[in-house]
């Protein structure tokens, strides 16, 4: 009986019906004695990399996998390594393609990366922490979407896995943002986003690690630390290459191809960041392009959700899959805008851009700019002015110390006693080793930070001002973008409220990904993934780390 209703439930999972008598066995997640790693980390050059620990102290990964055993048990490493061509590193109009051609299923293309997660997650030497949590739903979800398959453009997000940074309102995950203090964050409701994604038929794989509290809770401790996850880790050099933040296990995950897509947040840097720094596209949107709604904030002046993925094609899929007007959120616009309609070509006829001539000292940098001249591109040397940065951490600060009560009382889990940062701070001196071992000091900064709102209002605009004024070249020479590198600009382009695309741009001599970064006037996005997508088409830069291929 039991060896029939394997074959019942499998029936759209065409490796085959399987046995109880091959059935595999069960993958034990250890913890492993770390400490000759810890103490190697010490001799670190970067202080930020002298880690006080790699293992989560409190995520136990067999219970994370536990709905998934049986399952994965008759889930080959044949049928892993026969699916491997067909997904690896494929774009969602192949997937699609795939999936149409019944060379794939949806079913199929899920238990592949469940398997692929578990198999390096569990291995000591390349575990990366890039995973919080998992649906324990996604099979039956992506088992209906084989079922009630329609005939699916193949720029559609439909019957797709992907992966959500742990901050995002989730009905059938807890939301921690990292931090043991919401680790109970279970009864929400879907974030705006998560609503879009759902209604265009994505599936919530699971939540990924990242810098705790998006990374304004400790000063200078490791990007991709958070307690809950434990220390997220690049796939490039493990405990040598920073990740990035604060969505690491965003960039990580995505890089390790570990889902199709996933979704980071970001502040001032948090999706440029770990996308340059793990070799993928990330794409930071003006404010009001995406809802806010159900997601931890940091600031509600500069917080925005964007698309991390492998390539460009994708993240404008991506786009279109989450946006739509929230009536809820203040900053949202109603936006008629299909990111991918017709596709993108791959010349760079009529492009303007604007190079920084502080950057041109970079040889990877330079070398770019000089492939675009011999594609014809116009390049403007630019030398932007002098700007103020002062009252950034401060807007921050009096932000957060709002918009967190706000997000407590009206987004989540009723049984969140804590309302306010004070209350974090409080709750997390009562076990510091366990719950804060890098310190809290930017929390504490939120508590004693006494500015007004008026007072805000003002630093506010002046930041918009300078912001804008770093980037008046956009305008006056009418530049279709400015070129950064990596994230050296992000926290300009974000008081300015200015978009950021982010595209693979080669490796140091290290072996250090090193990415471009595109900066584009208000509301620009399809033209930045215009651009993103011709450099990406000319370059084809991007490898996967070669320990998780």
């Amino acid at each position: 009986m039991k060896k029939f209703l394997l074959c019942i439930v499998s029936i759209s999972f065409v490796i085959g019906c399987q046995t109880k008598k091959e059935k595999g066995p069960l993958v034990i997640f250890k913890k492993y004695d770390e400490t000759a790693a810890l103490e190697k980390q010490q001799s670190h050059e970067s202080n930020r990399m002298q880690f006080k620990l790699f293992q989560s102290k409190y995520l136990d990964m067999n219970t994370v996998f536990e709905s998934f055993n049986e399952d994965l048990a008759y889930f080959s490493e044949e049928n892993y390594t026969a699916l491997k061509p067909l997904i690896l590193e494929q774009d969602i109009p192949t997937l699609q393609k795939n999936i149409k051609e019944g060379k794939l299923s949806y079913e199929k293309l899920t238990l592949f990366y469940l398997y692929r997660i578990r198999k390096f997650e569990s291995d000591s030497t390349k575990s990366l922490n890039s995973i919080i949590s998992l649906n324990p739903d996604v099979l039956k979800q992506a088992r209906a979407r084989d079922q009630h398959r329609k005939e699916n453009s193949e720029h559609s997000i439909f019957g797709m896995p992907v992966l959500l940074k742990d901050n995002i309102n989730t009905k059938d995950m807890p939301t921690t943002a990292g931090a043991i203090v919401l680790a109970d964050n279970k009864n929400t409701k879907d974030a705006f986003i998560v609503e879009k994604l759902r209604e265009n038929g994505a599936l919530i794989l699971g939540k990924v690690n990242l810098s705790e509290w998006a990374y304004f809770f400790c000063s200078g401790c490791p990007l991709g630390y958070s307690a809950i996850g434990g220390q997220t880790l690049n796939p490039y050099g493990r405990g040598i290459f920073e990740t990035g933040g604060s969505s690491a296990g965003s960039g990580v995950a995505i890089a390790a191809n570990f889902a199709v897509a996933a979704v980071g947040t970001e502040t001032a840097g948090s999706i440029t960041s770990p996308s340059s720094l793990n070799s993928v596209v990330g794409l930071k949107p003006t404010i009001g392009v995406f809802s806010r709604k159900g997601i931890v904030p940091i600031s509600s002046t500069l917080d925005t959700p964007g698309p991390m993925t492998r390539n460009v094609i994708d993240n404008a899929i991506f786009m279109n899959a989450m946006s739509g007007y929230d009536r809820k959120d203040r900053a949202s616009k109603k936006i008629e805008e299909d990111y991918y309609q017709n596709g993108f070509k791959q010349k760079f006829e009529d492009r303007k851009l604007g190079v920084l001539k502080t950057l041109m000292a970079d040889s990877i940098y330079a070398a770019t700019v000089e492939r675009f001249r011999k594609v014809g591109v116009e390049i403007v040397e630019i030398t932007p002015p002098e700007i103020s940065f002062e009252g950034f951490t401060t807007l921050l600060n009096i932000d957060m110390k709002h918009d967190l009560p706000r997000y407590l009382s009206k987004f989540a889990d009723k049984k969140i006693k804590i309302k306010s940062v004070k209350e974090v701070t409080a709750f997390n001196l009562q076990d510091s080793v366990l719950r804060a071992p890098y310190g809290q000091q930017l929390f504490d900064g939120i508590v004693n930070d006494k500015t007004t709102l008026r007072e805000l209002k003002v630093i506010k605009n002046n930041l918009e001002k300078e912001g804008r004024k770093f980037f008046e070249a956009l305008k006056d020479e009418k530049l279709d973008a400015i070129l950064s590198i990596n994230n050296y600009h992000s926290g300009i382009a974000a008081v300015a409220k200015y978009p950021t695309l982010t595209v693979p741009m080669g490796y140091k001599n290290s072996g250090e990904p090193i990415s471009l970064t595109f900066i584009g006037v208000p509301f620009s996005e399809r033209k930045l993934l215009e651009i993103g997508y011709a450099f990406e088409q000319l370059t084809k830069v991007r490898k996967m780390p070669k320990n998780y291929q």
